[in-house]
């Protein structure tokens, strides 16, 4: 079995340990050696701990953009399928790990808006986000737009309803929710295509 290389192995090590005990919490000494590597390996792939932090969120952006694919080859050509199924995943998302998503977390701790990393969370959110209106749209929405402005809200709102108050709190009732919304957003643009104008 060949060992991954130095490089991998620093990145899977800093983000077991950062998502353990915080972005501030880490030191490189304790990545390096995590990683079985030392710390002239870890500057030399990544100029500083600032710049491994934004290849550990890349990493983790590139992860979930993943499912996308899952939902389009789980059902292809419906997007109505594919969103209600994106509920499901979110919810696995929001609420399967009680340390909640690593980028918005890292959105949390980074305050610095010159930090590497403000660009790849930036970069992240707004492209998901994106992705999810698409859907929205191909699923029928009339302001797929605001849907998924609702539905992003609704998900990073579970996340924080999970980790403050535990599973049995509001975030319990984040598919309910969900589901109607979609539900309201789908109504409203199917009940305009019936109102015709008259002649």
């Amino acid at each position: 079995m060949t060992r991954s290389s130095p490089r991998e192995r620093i990145i899977e090590s800093a983000r077991d340990l950062f998502r353990k005990h915080g972005l501030r919490g880490v030191g490189v000494d304790a990545i390096a050696e995590a990683a079985g590597t030392n710390k002239m390996t870890l500057y030399r792939h990544f100029g500083s701990k600032d710049e491994l932090i934004a290849a550990c969120l890349s990493r983790a952006g590139e992860e979930a953009q993943e499912d996308w694919s899952d939902l389009s080859a789980q059902f292809p050509g419906d997007a109505r399928k594919q969103l209600h199924a994106w509920i499901q995943m979110a919810t696995a998302c929001a609420l399967d790990d009680p340390r909640g998503c690593d980028i918005a977390n890292a959105a949390v701790e980074l305050t610095e808006a010159d930090h590497p990393a403000r660009k790849v969370i930036e970069q992240f959110k707004t492209d998901y986000r994106n992705r999810l209106a698409e859907l929205c749209s191909q699923a029928g929405a009339g302001e797929a737009d605001l849907l998924a402005d609702a539905l992003c809200l609704l998900m990073e709102g579970a996340r924080v309803s999970w980790q403050s108050v535990g599973p049995n709190g509001p975030a319990s009732h984040f598919v309910r929710i969900s589901e109607a919304v979609v539900e309201a957003f789908t109504r409203q643009s199917r009940d305009e295509h019936l109102v015709q104008p008259p002649a």
